[in-house]
């Protein structure tokens, strides 16, 4: 157990680096492409002229930004550490951080649109915060729970030392 606490830390600290923080041109594409990702699948589900670049208008004085913080890389390298951290075959990581990405990418917008939707129908600032903060992060934080606890039921690989 202190392997993978040890090794799941490690991992998170090199995948945001690598992967999340402006710390190189591979960082700054891989995000703005899934926040592309992101909005392009957003601009399906909402109304018209809804989507204006980054800005998903609720109504004519509120809108919400959709950056770097809210394209679902963070869950996403949180799974990937896991992940990787656990003593399991590479195939097997490889294919479930694939599958992990697709899932989370779609949750992901499923809980933008939920945000979206519940603070249009409401008074805005007050169902954003409960919207965004408790029930769209908790869907990700189960997501990802599941997704983990999936993986490990499914890895072929004996733990002596979990």
């Amino acid at each position: 157990m202190k392997r993978f606490v040890t090794l799941y830390f490690l991992f998170l600290a090199l995948l945001f680096v690598l992967f999340y923080a402006p710390t190189s041109t591979v960082s700054d594409m891989l995000n703005a492409g899934q926040s592309k990702l992101t909005l392009y699948f957003l601009d399906m589900f909402l109304e018209p002229e809804q989507l204006q670049g980054v800005d998903i208008w609720i109504n004519p004085h509120y809108k919400i930004i959709i950056n770097k913080a809210c394209n679902g890389m963070i869950p996403i390298l949180f799974l990937f550490a896991s992940l990787l951290a656990y003593p399991s075959k590479w195939m097997h990581k490889i294919l479930w951080m694939i599958l992990g990405y697709v899932l989370f990418s779609l949750v992901n917008v499923i809980r933008i649109l939920m945000v979206v939707y519940i603070t249009q129908t409401g008074e805005g600032q007050k169902e954003f915060y409960w919207s965004h903060d408790i029930v769209g992060n908790t869907l990700l934080m189960l997501t990802g729970l599941g997704l983990f606890i999936t993986f490990i039921k499914t890895s072929s690989k004996t733990v002596k030392d979990f």
